[in-house]
């Protein structure tokens, strides 16, 4: 008897939850796959809604917006991905030190990551401004002339890409509690056995926190194509489409062309693009993430 009326309190905790992932995550996700083979201008009302089959689908292939939201996407994430997870690890290990002080450069990398991205893109866009940004004016001082970096076709993409630098805080963190986590006992062991730094990191530091650094390289690989908000903000694609990320093109199918259903084909494409980079990542996994406890099993 007891055990039912826990139960049932322990359902009635979690319906909300429940309802949420029915309302507004699977609901949403069979529309969107109805609609992936439809055509509709979400302006006339479900009625309307009319089933054209593969046409979306077929349409891609015809599409060169397509093709070049593809690549802007794809050279991103190729980029920017590891970029990211060297310079948060590496961060991570500054961050680590025993030195008076460290809390407050702890709390100096995080915050920018809690930064509103809208606010945060409106503060790049003064920086990166040819005239009178500062990073031009930084650079005039060395003799150099910057360049119309978010106008210019050569280096919006770039400048995107450095600019995500400013805000891998969480990343930092996720490493740095990895880090903290490593036992000081076998980095002890390591000393007594005369193993460099460079060892001590190839052999103690890395296998220790690859569950971490898995963490953060799926996250980051889904985070990488679904890039929007920063590229909608600043550059709205352009300068010649050369920022003009998945994303964005899904958004100005769906709500400047109306065009839903094809919008809803593009998602349902970046959806089983992301799930095949994170299921190689996942199988790849058994060979470098090592969990504690994995030899005692063995």
């Amino acid at each position: 008897m007891r055990n039912s009326k826990s139960e049932r309190a322990g359902y009635l905790f979690i319906l909300p939850w429940i309802l949420g992932l029915l309302l507004f995550t699977i609901g949403p996700m069979l529309f969107s796959m109805l609609l992936a083979f439809s055509k509709w201008d979400i302006i006339t009302g479900v009625k309307s809604i009319e089933w054209v089959g593969l046409d979306n689908f077929r349409t891609m292939f015809h599409d060169d917006l397509f093709y070049q939201s593809l690549k802007v996407t794809f050279i991103f994430a190729l980029v920017s991905v590891p970029l990211y997870q060297i310079a948060s690890l590496l961060i991570a290990l500054l961050l680590n030190m025993r030195n008076r002080g460290m809390k407050f450069f702890r709390l100096i990398y995080f915050m920018p990551s809690v930064i509103p991205a809208v606010a945060a893109s409106m503060m790049w866009i003064m920086i990166f401004n040819p005239e009178y940004g500062v990073l031009n004016r930084a650079l005039s001082l060395f003799g150099i002339q910057g360049p119309a970096w978010l106008q210019d076709p050569s280096y919006a993409l770039g400048a995107l890409i450095v600019m995500g630098l400013w805000g891998i805080g969480n990343t930092i963190i996720i490493y740095l509690s990895g880090l903290q986590g490593v036992p000081e006992e076998l980095y002890e062991a390591a000393n007594l056995d005369g193993a460099g730094p460079l060892q001590r990191f190839r052999n103690i530091t890395l296998p220790m926190i690859s569950p971490t650094v898995f963490f953060n390289l799926v996250m980051g690989i889904i985070g990488g194509f679904q890039y929007f908000t920063q590229a909608f903000v600043m550059t709205n694609g352009g300068p010649l489409n050369s920022t003009l990320f998945y994303n964005l093109y899904l958004y100005n199918k769906a709500f400047k062309d109306f065009d839903m259903g094809y919008a809803s084909a593009l998602s349902w494409v970046l959806f089983i693009i992301i799930l095949v980079f994170t299921l190689l990542v996942i199988r790849s996994s058994s060979m470098w993430v090592y969990y504690q406890g994995d030899n005692e099993k063995d």
